[in-house]
């Protein structure tokens, strides 16, 4: 089973002594676990549960209701792309597909070095910016193609 680290769990007395109760903390402490693991595996889902005397299907349903928890592996470059309405009507399945054809995967997918990973997510909050994506915890906004091309070439 996987085990917190001496950083996490310092994070995660931290984290408890803010909430009033262990399970009030349970999406800050996935973030700690997310940090440390680099995704929300099966594994660590059932640290968190034991660590906050949670059941595990209750972290399961919070893990796979939101995008912001990975569940599996992702690149060292994580580009996602909003796909809700303001970003939609502005253009952002358009900017999907150019991603799709310059990195030679398909959303969901991992580039077969491990440096991309391409999801879509609900809304980042920026629509007054839309089209626009999230590169790691980083808003790239009012995008285009020749945008893309720009930051796929600092990238690499």
């Amino acid at each position: 089973m996987a085990e917190f680290s001496e950083i996490s769990k310092k994070e995660i007395e931290e984290i408890l002594n803010h909430y009033p109760t262990k399970q009030a903390a349970l999406l800050p402490v996935l973030w700690v676990a997310q940090e440390q693991f680099g995704w929300i595996s099966e594994g660590v889902m059932d640290l968190v549960a034991q660590t906050l005397d949670i059941s595990p299907a209750h972290v399961y349903g919070v893990v796979t209701f939101y995008t912001m928890y990975y569940r599996k592996p992702v690149g060292r470059c994580h580009i996602q792309v909003c796909r809700t309405l303001p970003c939609a009507l502005m253009g952002a399945e358009s900017i999907l597909e150019h991603l799709e054809k310059k990195l030679g995967i398909k959303e969901g997918e991992t580039t077969p070095d491990g440096q991309f990973t391409l999801s879509t997510v609900e809304c980042l909050a920026s629509c007054g910016t839309a089209p626009m994506l999230r590169l790691n915890e980083e808003y790239r906004e009012n995008l285009t193609p020749e945008k893309i091309d720009q930051l796929l070439a600092a990238l690499k």
